[in-house]
């Protein structure tokens, strides 16, 4: 398989693997890998449309703004002129491997099923939330919080509770206001 067909934002490339191409703006973070929909495989031999069997795994690189495009608008003898501008949102993309797909797809559901039965679905369900699995260090209800509401209540949380919102934030969230807003406190009281 030398070369594919992608389809990425509804256009169609022709790529090959360790190739960088510009696409329009694809919503995934700087180094994150994607598969996009994958139309022709072809090369070594026959071409194959639309094959269920290969995938084609890209990498974000970056994200960037297209040259800028003038437009002016002008009627005689009316005195009337405008002028506007644009710039696409586009998206360097390499394209890490044309090949076979993975199974471990198939292992997922095996090792789900060897988890013990005997669990009940009420105890797995607090393994997942964040705040039952440490009871009182992160404040109630912190997972449904915006930053606006972190901000207001982050005066008013003891310093484990901060530490604990926190190391989620840095964990899961990611979100910079909260951070922010977190370490601010953080200083101010320790």
């Amino acid at each position: 398989m030398s070369y594919a067909i992608i389809s990425v934002g509804g256009k169609q490339y022709r790529v090959r693997e360790g190739e960088r191409l510009l696409v329009d703006r694809v919503a995934a973070a700087d180094g994150e890998t994607f598969t996009p929909a994958v139309l022709l495989v072809g090369g070594d031999d026959s071409p194959q449309v639309s094959p269920t069997d290969v995938t084609v795994t890209a990498k974000v690189l970056g994200q960037q703004r297209g040259p800028k495009i003038r437009i002016g608008k002008y009627k005689k003898r009316t005195g009337y002129k405008r002028h506007t501008g644009f710039r696409a949102a586009l998206t360097q993309i390499e394209i890490e491997s044309i090949g076979a797909k993975k199974t471990r797809a198939a292992a997922k559901p095996a090792a789900a099923k060897a988890a013990p039965a005997s669990e009940p679905a009420a105890q797995t369900a607090e393994l997942v939330s964040p705040e039952a699995a440490t009871p009182g260090a992160l404040p109630d209800g912190y997972s449904g919080l915006t930053v606006a509401q972190v901000k207001e209540a982050v005066g008013s949380w003891s310093d484990d509770e901060i530490a604990a919102a926190l190391a989620y934030e840095n964990e899961h969230g990611k979100r910079k206001g909260a951070i922010s807003a977190l370490e601010a406190a953080g200083g101010e009281e320790g």
